[in-house]
Parts: C-alpha cells; structure tokens; sequence
C-alpha cells in the first residue's frame, strides 16, 4: 500500500470522483488543495492500476468511472484511514493519563490545556474523564498541545 499521505489523499480523490464522475482535475485539486498535477499523477496511478477508467463525455469532456476494483480499494482506505485515527485517538489518551498521573503525584487536581484542534479536544475530554479539573491557564500545570505533540509544562510540586 502506499503511504498515508498518499493514500488519504487517493482515498478522497476517489470519493470525489464517486460524487461527481464528470468532476475536473482543475476542480479536484481546488477541492483537495493540491496542484492539478498532483491530482493528474494520483488519477494516472489509479487508472494504470485499474482503480479508474476514463470514458470521453463529449470531445472536449472526460468522465471518470470507478472500477470494482476502485470501489473495493475506497473501501480498504477507508478501513486504514479510521483504524489510524483510533490509534492517534488511543494513543493520545494514554499520553495524557500518564500526563495526569505525574500531575496528581505532583499535588495537583486541576490543570489548563493549551491548544486548539481534535487533539486538545481528546486531552480536555480525557481529562474530565479522569476527574482532573480543566481551568483557564493560571500557575499550574499546562498540557501544551502543538499538532500531534502533547507536553506537559508547569509541574511544580507542592
């Protein structure tokens, strides 16, 4: 298989295709915010694969159709694609209970969560659910969420 990137990005252009069949690969690539030549390599791939076909709407219009093939290959990246967000979403959970750990052992019940996005969502959610208290920052423990990287910050015994 290929790579993550690669593959969500498969994954979505196939979707996109499904949709609309008479999609353009100028409009795909504004939809996935990608160069029309990414788009143009990604659907040359699925194509040589046999994952797509391409059919001639009118002279100057092309169609695309997904194969069975195509469809059971959507299928497969869709079952990577969330199999990989549960364990981003299993693996942050445990990081931040082990975070929540030195916390208690440090004194406190009660931290703030610096960040925005799915990630800093899972650490309040963890933490409410492991009693710990979420508080606007003041001089106490911070989990600083920065992409996919959690540290905790501020751990002063008392």
């Amino acid at each position: 298989m290929t790579n993550s990137a690669e593959s969500i990005r498969e994954l979505a252009l196939l979707e996109t295709i499904e949709r609309d069949p008479d999609v353009t690969q100028a409009s795909i690539a504004i939809q996935l915010d990608v160069a029309v030549g990414t788009v143009n390599w990604h659907l040359k791939r699925l194509i040589e694969k046999g994952y797509v076909k391409i059919k001639r709407a009118n002279r100057k219009k092309l169609r695309y159709i997904i194969t069975p093939e195509g469809i059971a290959l959507r299928a497969r990246l869709t079952v990577d694609y969330i199999e990989q967000q549960f364990l981003l979403y299993r693996n942050t959970r445990q990081h931040v209970k082990e975070h929540l750990e030195r916390v208690r052992q440090a004194g406190f019940d009660r931290l703030s969560v610096r960040g925005d996005g799915d990630v800093a969502d899972i650490c309040r959610l963890t933490c409410m659910e492991q009693g710990m208290a979420v508080v606007p920052e003041d001089n106490g423990p911070v989990l600083t969420v920065n992409g996919l990287r959690i540290q905790l910050e501020g751990l002063h015994e008392r």
